[in-house]
């Protein structure tokens, strides 16, 4: 979102280096302009923007966060996108307001990498506002949406294998476990029987296509929410490998933000939300099983330290207002000075 975050073929075009910072252009129109994030107002109050600091935008989308955080104070803002569409549309908020938005096209997941080589600045604050873009979303071309019939590609970036790709690849069961994990679809294995067969008489390239193959699978619906959601989910989430990005990204916010550095992060399913909630409890004092105990032998310091106890969500007005805002949760914390933790083969620890 800036957002909620499911749309993208390959780009016709060649896209800069990854992580390389973004050639400046002038488009008629800044997308940020008319576009308000979900939960910007708490976003803000957990990154409390200052004049004269460096702050992160992991997930540039169409500039929302970075935009207000421009707009707050004096300061400067990072801002990452791996779809170098959205690096391109970016240019315009450039503009506005320059030597202050600086935008590298690569993963947050490398945030790390990225920012160590665009800046020695202290980093004050990191925002992430996970899944698919709205842009992405409302664009039919790029295969992220069951309601716009498309191509069936869902990248968020350039290159690796398209949903369509994995559709065609994967066995039954592999397809199953994937949209049960991935898409918590209690009906996965008639979905993955339905699109093997469906397959067998004719290859699925179109969103339109999968889209109505899973809604004559799925036996019932929830009020309110499209029978092909949670197979869609799954697919842009496997496609994307969207929640060991999230670890990356986790962990590599831990690593650039300063002392007294502020994380805020939102997220749109409980996959995402139980990843963030388990790594900031894991790192805070919050682990610990008394507040009066000290940690067990051996146990690294709390790098973090939680600005709330329970996640943030939208208010029942924004939630009328943006259908997609209902299901977001922010979580938020504030770097201490301990060193950061290991990171474990995978993932964070």
């Amino acid at each position: 979102m800036k957002r909620a975050r499911p749309d993208r073929p390959e780009a016709r075009r060649r896209p800069a280096r990854e992580g390389a910072a973004a050639p400046a252009q002038d488009p008629a129109q800044d997308p940020a302009q008319d576009h308000v994030p979900v939960l910007l107002d708490a976003v803000l109050a957990a990154l409390a923007p200052r004049d004269g600091a460096t702050y992160v935008d992991g997930t540039f989308g169409a500039g929302g966060y970075s935009a207000a955080l421009l707009a707050a104070a004096r300061c400067r803002v990072l801002g990452i996108d791996r779809d170098p569409e959205a690096v391109r549309r970016g240019a315009a908020l450039a503009a506005k307001h320059p030597g202050r938005l600086l935008l590298i096209e690569g993963r947050f997941g490398d945030m790390a990498r990225l920012v160590g080589a665009a800046s020695s600045e202290p980093i004050a604050g990191v925002a992430l506002d996970l899944g698919v873009s709205s842009t992405q979303l409302d664009s039919a071309e790029r295969g992220f949406s069951f309601r716009l019939d498309g191509p069936l590609d869902m990248r968020m970036g350039e290159g690796g294998e398209s949903a369509a790709e994995l559709v065609a690849r994967l066995t039954e069961a592999e397809l199953a476990g994937l949209i049960r994990t991935l898409g918590e679809e209690r009906f996965a294995r008639r979905v993955a029987r339905a699109i093997v067969a469906a397959r067998q008489a004719a290859p699925i390239r179109r969103t339109g296509e999968l889209a109505e193959i899973v809604r004559a699978a799925v036996p019932t619906r929830e009020p309110g929410l499209d029978a092909a959601t949670r197979t869609f989910q799954a697919l842009r989430i496997a496609v994307n490998d969207e929640l060991g990005e999230l670890d990356r990204g986790l962990a590599g916010a831990e690593r650039v933000l300063m002392p007294g550095g502020r994380l805020a992060v939102v997220a749109f399913h409980s996959l995402e939300d139980a990843r963030v909630k388990r790594f900031l409890r894991q790192r805070s004092d919050a682990a610990a099983t008394s507040r009066h105990a000290p940690p067990p032998p051996g146990a690294p310091a709390p790098s973090f330290r939680l600005l709330a106890r329970r996640a943030v969500m939208p208010a029942a007005a924004e939630a009328a207002r943006n259908p997609r805002a209902r299901s977001a949760r922010l979580r938020a914390a504030e770097r201490t000075a301990a060193p950061p933790w290991a990171i474990a083969e995978g993932g964070a620890r």
